[in-house]
């Protein structure tokens, strides 16, 4: 299916809930893809790794408005690099790596959006912190001056019933950090992919991130 049905597709089903952002996450998908994306009007992209992004960004960076997010694991000798070609940082899960974003950061134009990911299923293969650790790893980055803390990630377990706990949880996380009037940004609660985006947006994501169901298999060109 090109990838405009399929955007079409999406488009209607997430009518009566539609995010505030919606992020086609894109690795391994050719820059030639993402400018059809783009043409048919998605602006924000998402990315797992930093040399396959920075190699799109170069490609593409004829395109006004595109809005790189980072959302793979961050290693800490590629800080530097993510802080400054990315506008948007959504896999923080400890203070270490928000000091090095935060220094890296220094001197460019716009703070640098952060979401804190969040390890809600408790899985070892999936990244972030625990859930009790949030309000003072959200307190720490507050106290960053080259950050903006915008909210919360998760991937939420695979077994449909856990999800559903799952992304019950992370809303209300993100309600408690908004209650307590200390991150006056906080608008951006990033949860469901193409597997569960629906139900994402049932409790609560402002940001749905879509792969698969845009662009199809990875090893395809979905144009």
């Amino acid at each position: 299916m090109p990838l405009a049905e399929r955007l079409t597709h999406v488009q209607c089903e997430i009518a009566d809930h539609p995010p505030q952002c919606l992020l086609a996450a894109s690795k391994g998908v050719v820059a030639e893809a993402l400018r059809h994306a783009y043409a048919l009007g998605l602006r924000h992209f998402g990315e797992n790794y930093l040399q396959e992004a920075l190699d799109k960004q170069m490609a593409l960076g004829d395109l006004d408005g595109i809005v790189w997010h980072f959302i793979g694991r961050i290693q800490r000798n590629k800080t530097a690099a993510i802080a400054r070609h990315f506008d948007w940082v959504e896999s923080v899960d400890r203070p270490l790596i928000a000091e090095r974003l935060n220094t890296a950061r220094a001197g460019m134009v716009a703070p640098l959006n952060v979401l804190i990911e969040v390890a809600v299923s408790a899985e070892d293969s999936k990244g972030g912190c625990a859930p009790e650790e949030v309000p003072e790893l959200a307190l720490a980055i507050s106290r960053l001056s080259n950050l903006r803390l915008r909210g919360l990630m998760a991937l939420v377990h695979p077994q449909p019933e856990q999800a559903i706990a799952d992304f019950r949880r992370m809303a209300e996380l993100f309600l408690a950090l908004q209650q307590t009037k200390v991150h006056a940004d906080l608008d951006t609660l990033s949860m469901g992919t193409s597997a569960d985006y629906l139900q994402a947006l049932q409790h609560s994501a402002t940001e749905i991130r879509l792969g698969t169901i845009l662009f199809g298999a990875r090893t395809q060109e979905s144009l």
